[in-house]
């Protein structure tokens, strides 16, 4: 594996990869020139660096300076087309449906009918009084550019992001932190593992140190791709842990999604408003034939070795096969299994499937719903004590059916064997889910995001005992927490936590699928805007050939007696808002973008709450991959070329997502501007839908309260002070523990709290 791409990991950590010793840094010696020219190029993108990087950059070459800046001027996407449809695009171009629809009746009865005007290289005829051409890069009836920008602007930054240094050992302590997360890794995450697994040995213990199924079957697969089926087999407990490999390598995701949610997703994601473009039917049946299940003997043989060699009796292995019974009855006629069974060698394979076929097993979720239905709460609990992670999934519910006092005085009995993640879920869920007039979200990872409304037992209680209820699941929840940082050995005395880690979530139960190529904040991180200008931004088709590829940047504005106002492809000016203007096709290789500027003194003068952002695939199928999505600030004004519309700055870029191969959203709600408090909400909330109009204004709510509602990791570190007596101190030189912002840019990193928990 060559430096650059371990380099596109150390970005991501705000850090810059050089393969030193850290140990030998000269930081005496004088500066060179290379090193003086390299760190104004930093700075023209927004970046600068510490004392240790700077000098250690004195020590490498400037071939290694040149590649180092190839790959961020790679991740900030600077050699991409950021122009616009509509020149100096911050003066309304006064286009209207009018000019729309007498384009169309001249394009389709021609100057035969007595239509003058301009015709454009993409064949369409511009009628004199419609459209002032003079102001577009390209075609504004049917939006395909006809120039591209080979430049962006640089250097107008007020705040540069500081750049530290990374060795081989620092990217291999992120390999091991990764390995070991105790909440699900995020795309970016997923993508950074990829990323090292190839260029450091792993440790022995796999099967010990990896603590998430995702995780695991990452590594399962990556193993086998390398041909070690022997290494991967101890990351395999159960035959469901076997299932969800299996599926992951047929569908790429590492939850076991049933075929037939798969197959219907498909044609959503390909449904079109307009009859013709629809290719739902199409969609489907080719979503059929890719989960066709065809192994040669060389996986069949492997996953008949699993099987055989799994350390838990047929019975319980039959039970834990269950839930996917369908799914195993296909899996096992396509990969052979019957035939492997009668070999020898295979004899707990036989004893299995015999098992298993015959149905020689009871199932403990049989048993908990006859005892429900019997009202048996002694029974019911006696059970779920046995499997501490399904009393957790269901707590509330038997709270609701059995009485909170006692159902969580057995749950207090077995929290001590659940992880902490789980447990934190329950303290960040509690509120909402106790809340009769509160609506929950669910977001499965086809990206489709459902609304809950409350369970229908909250109904039998009083307002008063579901605020009881919500609170004593978490004071049980932080006694439990408080129980096991108390338990930790440290001889450390003081800790310094910094103040944006309040505003930061844990990241329990967010899977985020875009990826972050210059940082990795977590979902809920909070962005102070500095100036009185925020600039969307939207850059797509990088590496396709020029073709029809519709996407589409918008954002909804909350007003004052639940006005809304949006600014988006139908009306490029509202209150507060401009849009750059709808670009329908893409050009050769190098792709094209849309911007939307949001004017602050204007949204607070017309009395706006929230400013939504989202991003949509007009066209058929899902957001497009390396789609790169975000936004910029800065105090000072920031440039925007009358010439041609670029307005694209790589340091004044705050946040930006890029979406990852793979991805089954066709929407995507990806920040929320609170214009009071001037700051911006990093969110992710997909949804399947044209237009922005399908990601409703309620669950964009529902997500806000959530994150709201969780615990943030300033107040998780406030718990392990008090249970460990750490003094807290104002500056982090002077702390024995030290959690800066620095550190919470590895969500990783984050989770080493719950790790030990």
């Amino acid at each position: 594996m060559n430096d650059m791409t371990l380099q596109r990991v150390a970005l991501r950590y705000q850090a810059i990869y050089l393969s030193i010793d850290s140990n030998y840094i000269g930081m005496q010696n004088e500066i060179c020139a290379p090193v003086l020219a390299f760190v104004a190029r930093l700075k023209e993108d927004g970046f600068t660096v510490n004392e240790e990087l700077l000098h250690a950059l004195n020590g490498v070459s400037a071939d290694v300076l040149a590649d180092i800046t190839k790959c961020i001027d790679e991740a900030l996407g600077i050699d991409l087309n950021w122009m616009p449809l509509v020149k100096g695009w911050d003066v309304p171009t006064g286009e209207t449906r009018a000019d729309h629809l007498v384009t169309l009746i001249a394009n389709i009865f021609g100057e035969e009918a007595g239509f003058r005007g301009s015709t454009l290289p993409c064949g369409h005829l511009i009628p004199d009084g419609t459209f002032p051409l003079e102001r577009y890069n390209g075609c504004p009836f049917c939006g395909t550019p006809f120039r591209t920008a080979n430049y962006v602007y640089h250097g107008q930054a007020s705040k540069l992001h500081e750049l530290r240094l990374f060795t081989r050992n620092d990217l291999q302590q992120v390999l091991l932190s990764l390995l070991t997360s105790a909440t699900p890794l995020d795309a970016t995450q997923r993508d950074s593992l990829e990323l090292l697994f190839e260029a450091f040995p792993l440790p022995d213990n796999l099967g010990n140190i990896i603590k998430m199924k995702e995780t695991s079957m990452l590594v399962t697969k990556l193993l086998v791709k390398q041909g070690k089926d022997a290494d991967a087999q101890q990351l395999l407990h159960t035959p469901n842990d076997v299932l969800r490999y299996l599926w992951y390598e047929k569908t790429g995701y590492v939850q076991i999604i049933e075929p037939k949610t798969l197959i219907q997703h498909a044609g959503k994601l390909y449904r079109h408003i307009w009859g013709p473009l629809d290719k739902s039917v199409d969609a489907e049946v080719a979503m059929k034939q890719k989960l066709m299940l065809k192994y040669d003997r060389k996986a069949c043989q492997r996953v008949a070795r699993w099987l055989n060699t799994l350390p838990m009796s047929a019975q319980k292995a039959a039970e834990n096969m269950h839930p996917k019974r369908g799914m195993w009855v296909r899996m096992i006629h396509a990969l052979r299994l019957g035939e492997y069974s009668r070999k020898p060698g295979f004899e707990r394979l036989k004893e299995l499937l015999d098992v298993f076929y015959k149905m020689q097993y009871t199932t403990i979720q049989g048993q908990l719903d006859k005892a429900r239905i019997a009202n048996d709460a002694e029974a019911t609990l006696a059970m779920l004590k046995q499997r501490p992670g399904l009393f957790a999934r269901c707590l509330f519910a038997t709270m609701l059916r059995f009485g909170s006092e006692r159902v969580l005085r057995a749950f207090d009995e077995v929290s001590d064997q659940l992880p902490a993640r789980l447990l934190l879920s329950l303290g960040n869920a509690a509120d909402l889910y106790f809340d009769p007039k509160a609506e929950r979200l669910a977001r499965p990872v086809t990206g489709v995001t459902h609304r809950l409304g409350p369970n229908k037992l909250i109904a039998l209680y009083s307002d008063d005992d579901c605020r009881k209820m919500s609170a004593a699941v978490n004071d049980l929840y932080r006694k439990a927490m408080s129980r096991r940082f108390a338990g930790q050995e440290t001889g450390h005395r003081t800790i310094y936590i910094d103040h944006a880690l309040y505003d930061i979530p844990v990241s329990v139960g967010d899977r985020s699928t875009t990826l972050q190529d210059t940082s990795c904040a977590l979902m809920g991180t909070r962005f102070a805007i500095e100036g009185d200008t925020v600039r969307l931004f939207m850059q797509w088709g990088k590496g396709l050939h020029a073709q029809h590829l519709d996407m589409d940047l918008s954002c909804r504005i909350a007003l004052p007696e639940g006005k809304i106002a949006e600014c988006a492809y139908y009306n490029l000016t509202c209150v507060g808002a401009k849009h750059s203007g709808d670009i329908r096709s893409i050009p050769e290789m190098v792709g094209t973008a849309e911007y939307i500027e949001l004017s602050l003194p204007e949204l607070e003068e017309a009395g706006a709450k929230y400013v939504t952002f989202t991003c949509n695939a007009y066209s058929t199928g899902a957001l497009s991959p390396n789609l790169m999505v975000g936004w910029m600030n800065s105090a000072y004004e920031m440039k925007l070329s009358e010439q041609d519309g670029v307005a694209y700055d790589p340091s004044c870029v705050q946040h930006f997502v890029r979406i990852s191969e793979g991805n089954l959203s066709k929407g995507l709600v990806f920040g929320v501007l609170d214009v009071q408090k001037r700051e911006i909400i990093w969110l992710e909330m997909p949804f399947t839908a044209q237009t922005m109009r399908g990601a409703d204004a309620t669950s964009v709510e529902a997500l806000l309260k959530k994150l709201t509602a969780k615990l943030s990791v300033g107040k998780l570190l406030d718990m392990k002070a008090d249970a460990q007596h750490l003094e807290r101190v104002p500056t982090a030189d002077k702390a024995d523990e030290a959690y800066t912002y620095e550190w919470a840019l590895n969500p990783a990193d984050v989770t080493k709290l719950l790790s030990g928990c």
